[in-house]
């Protein structure tokens, strides 16, 4: 251990044994039972709970939105800070750390577990949306503004549209999302790798509550962050599932209805159950190379076989672009577009943090032996380029084909059907479409097991070698919670499931930012013992 603050914790040294099971009580007992009573008090009540679902989620973002658009700008400074500071020298692991996987293992796992499927489903249909809202200009209702386009829209002004459309795209998926992540990875890894405490998210308010980090402080920290993981983990499958559905259904014509969703959801679960047993280096990093590779094929020969020129042209004036209005799209407070930074922003903001604790927890598994530096310029900025490129690969395609016809079939096309819409008019469509529905899949079932390898190494007290048949019990689970709150959506389903994510994410934002805090005083600490210790050698 490279840090000098003693820490009298042993991982585990409050678990229980039943049944064979390696358990911390009381995390596992609360969130294993209170996400089993919501999937059975939802499906009985099922009307209800739609009704619900429906009020939830407008509600929060609505009512917090500056909350959420303001919190996700701290998270990108205090980033910004660790690398321009010499607090980014800190090694995590200690200064004779070294990295366990290479980089392109870990930024394959960095982008399969960070954002693949979003990426698959948003790629095409948020280009798509902003470009056209921003095109149909702002409409006025009673005073106030009802139509969905960001800033002050570009009405009739296709460039202005494209790159208005193309930058806040790239808002979403760029800087903001990806520093919400380092933030949890960066604190998790510091603190069980420098302090040697256990990987689970209490472990990072250490300087700030000291020992009551074990008690129920902890507990309820834990406790949130297995809710925030499990419901945003199943916003995202969800939305995988439907785009799988719909891709089948363009291709084979199979059935897209509630039963086809829980064989779908049932089998994908099935297939992940597999890369659990298999384990973290067997499982999750075999299958998210592979799925780095197609998704790279995809995206290169969409650009190879597309409209090039425009595409390039979507990459650079987007980018530029985001530049340049990402002051205006991070401001909080006095939007007069409300339905866009409420509606698109603080609903993202809400997904991703409640998507943290699952991909910082994993992130930090795999990154032991990294600078603070290293680490954070890393997480943040290459998937930034990388999201920049996608998005105009994926996104400029499709807004090129619209305007060279305005009557494209993407244009109407329901939101996760956009992909296959936009492939359609690509060579060899049946290959990419079929490639596409591949890819969902496999990053599906990435999802699907390091969300259980996650949410069980929280309840198992962070430890790291837990039974198996924890990780299969909450595999099976996050499968469950998806079914569940697609079943009871009805029309709208992924609105219930957009409610769980942001209502996990509300509360969690608070953890996150008390987070902060705590980070910036252990890598105080380790620098100063730092550089007492240079000094002491210099001598």
């Amino acid at each position: 251990m490279s840090n000098p603050d003693k820490v009298d914790y042993k991982v585990g040294q409050d678990n229980i044994t039943p049944f064979g099971l390696d358990i911390h009580n009381p995390v596992f007992l609360i969130s294993g039972l209170s996400i089993v009573a919501f999937v059975l008090i939802t499906l009985a009540f099922q009307q209800e709970a739609t009704g619900f679902f429906n009020w939830l989620r407008p509600f929060l973002t609505s009512t917090f939105d500056w909350f959420f658009l303001l919190s996700g700008n701290i998270f990108v400074l205090f980033c910004l800070m660790l690398v321009v500071t010499p607090l980014g020298s800190v090694r995590l692991g200690g200064v004779d750390a070294k990295p366990d996987y290479s980089y392109l293992g870990w930024f394959a796992m960095l982008f399969a577990a960070g954002m693949g499927i979003g990426l698959m489903f948003f790629g095409v249909s948020e280009p798509m949306s902003h470009f056209g809202s921003a095109m149909g200009g702002v409409t006025l209702e009673g005073g106030v503004r009802s139509d969905w386009a960001p800033l002050g829209a570009a009405a009739g002004d296709i460039e202005a549209a494209r790159n208005l459309g193309m930058a806040a795209t790239i808002f979403h998926w760029a800087l903001h999302p990806w520093a919400i992540y380092a933030v949890v990875a960066l604190a998790l890894a510091f603190f069980a790798y420098n302090y040697n405490l256990p990987l689970t998210l209490r472990s990072a308010f250490y300087p700030i509550f000291g020992n009551a980090v074990w008690g129920w402080t902890g507990h309820i920290i834990d406790t949130l962050a297995v809710f925030a993981t499990l419901f945003g983990l199943a916003t995202s499958l969800g939305f995988g599932t439907e785009q799988a559905l719909a891709g089948l259904n363009f291709l084979f014509d199979t059935p897209t209805g509630n039963g086809a969703r829980v064989l779908l959801i049932a089998a994908i679960t099935a297939a992940a159950l597999i890369s659990v047993l298999r384990g973290l280096d067997g499982g999750v990093k075999v299958l998210s190379e592979i799925n780095i590779g197609l998704a790279a094929l995809l995206m290169a020969f969409i650009i190879v076989v597309g409209p090039t020129t425009a595409i390039f042209d979507s990459v650079v004036s987007g980018g530029l672009a985001y530049v340049k209005e990402i002051v205006p799209l991070s401001n909080p407070f006095g939007r007069e577009d409300a339905n866009f930074s409420q509606g698109w922003t603080a609903f993202y903001w809400a997904w991703w943090i409640s998507w943290s604790p699952f991909v910082g927890m994993f992130i930090a598994r795999v990154s032991r032996g990294r600078t603070v530096r290293e680490f954070v310029t890393c997480v943040i900025f290459v998937p930034t380029l990388v999201s920049i490129i996608w998005m105009g690969a994926f996104g400029g395609t499709a807004i090129e084909q619209v305007i060279a016809d305005p009557t494209a079939a993407v244009q109407s096309a329901a939101l996760e059907l956009k992909l296959f819409e936009m492939l359609k008019n690509l060579p060899l469509a049946s290959i990419t479409s079929f490639l596409g529905i591949v890819l969902v899949i496999v990053f599906f079932v990435t999802s699907s097991d390091s969300g259980s390898l996650v949410i069980d190494t929280i309840t198992a007290g962070g430890k790291t070698d837990a039974p198996v048949s924890q990780r299969v019990f909450w595999c099976t689970f996050e499968g469950l919670v998806a079914a569940t709150l697609l079943l009871v959506g009805g029309a709208g389903a992924l609105t219930a499931l957009q409610a769980m994510a942001v209502s996990t994410g509300f509360p969690f934002t608070i953890v996150l930012l008390v987070m902060c805090v705590s980070l910036f005083i252990g890598l105080s600490r380790e620098r100063k013992m730092m550089a007492g210790t240079a000094a002491r050698q210099a001598e």
